[in-house]
């Protein structure tokens, strides 16, 4: 049974920033005018990024009734692919609205999968004039689909763990402690601010102690939430203090100090940030 992607056009940023940077490369190999990768709803095909290297062809957001599409074929050819010279010549497309619409030639796309095989859409190249393209090119736009369906299956990762509960520890009343793990993307950072904000004012929070040792840097980028975080929680009356300051946020600092300025307590690990406000781990 094949997955459905429930996530919107909106949802794949990964997907979007790596094809814009990949496609560059692909128009220049296969010297076409245009590429772009659909998406496969429940009755049409959408698509979510697009590359025109000089007139616009394809517009981000087009949308066609999925049995009208090039892509239905591309998905439903033995050889997950769909290769013609003339697309207002060839028997199997040059009746489709489409084809009417577009008023392109030259044609190549692939089925476009995540790493289960599971189909997602497809990788299409497309140029006002006829071209002929070989099985090179062909092997080509796969390789390349199979490159993008790592970034598939990372923004699918990416959204679900956006809607994971942000895991914030009760201590005793008035302290808790929130440890941060993984990647912080602008959605994730969206519900940790309002998740965070919410629990300090509904529990009363006093002291919030920010752990910070699983946070994974990317790029040596500060997430920019947590000083926005911080200052929001400041500003509520609320103490807080960071551990887990790994040596990729310490170099980030050198260069930045975003977290100095602040005036607020670091301490080396957790314990000793919770006897800075006077509560002690009683070992059993």
């Amino acid at each position: 049974m094949q997955k459905e992607y429930s996530l919107d056009s909106t949802e794949f940023p990964s997907l979007k920033s790596v094809s814009q940077k990949m496609f560059d490369l692909i128009a220049d190999q296969l010297d076409v005018n245009t590429a772009y990768i659909t998406k496969r709803g429940s009755n049409e095909m959408t698509v979510i990024s697009t590359f025109n290297k000089k007139e616009e062809i394809i517009p981000e957001g087009f949308s066609v009734e999925y049995s009208d599409t090039y892509c239905r074929k591309i998905i439903m050819n033995e050889e997950d692919a769909l290769c013609t010279e003339d697309l207002t010549k060839d028997v199997m497309t040059r009746e489709l609205e489409v084809t009417s619409q577009l008023q392109m030639k030259g044609f190549l796309g692939v089925t476009l999968t995540d790493l289960n095989g599971n189909v997602f859409g497809t990788l299409c190249v497309m140029d006002p004039e006829e071209k002929v393209f070989s099985q090179e090119d062909v092997d080509y736009l796969k390789a390349m689909g199979e490159v993008l369906a790592h970034i598939i299956e990372l923004d699918h990762t990416q959204y679900n763990l956006g809607f994971l509960n942000v895991p914030i520890i009760p201590v005793r009343k008035g302290i808790s402690i929130l440890p941060v793990q993984g990647i912080i993307d602008e959605k994730r950072a969206e519900i940790i601010t309002r998740t965070v904000l919410e629990y300090a004012a509904a529990q009363k929070i006093e002291h919030l102690v920010i752990d910070l040792s699983g946070l994974v840097i990317v790029d040596g980028e500060f997430p920019h939430v947590f000083i926005n975080v911080i200052h929001a929680l400041k500003l509520m009356g609320v103490n807080i203090l960071l551990t887990g300051i790994s040596p990729a946020i310490a170099q980030h600092e050198l260069s930045n100090n975003e977290i100095l300025k602040m005036n607020i307590h670091i301490s080396r690990n957790l314990e000793a940030a919770l006897e800075h406000i006077g509560f002690h781990l009683q070992s059993q």
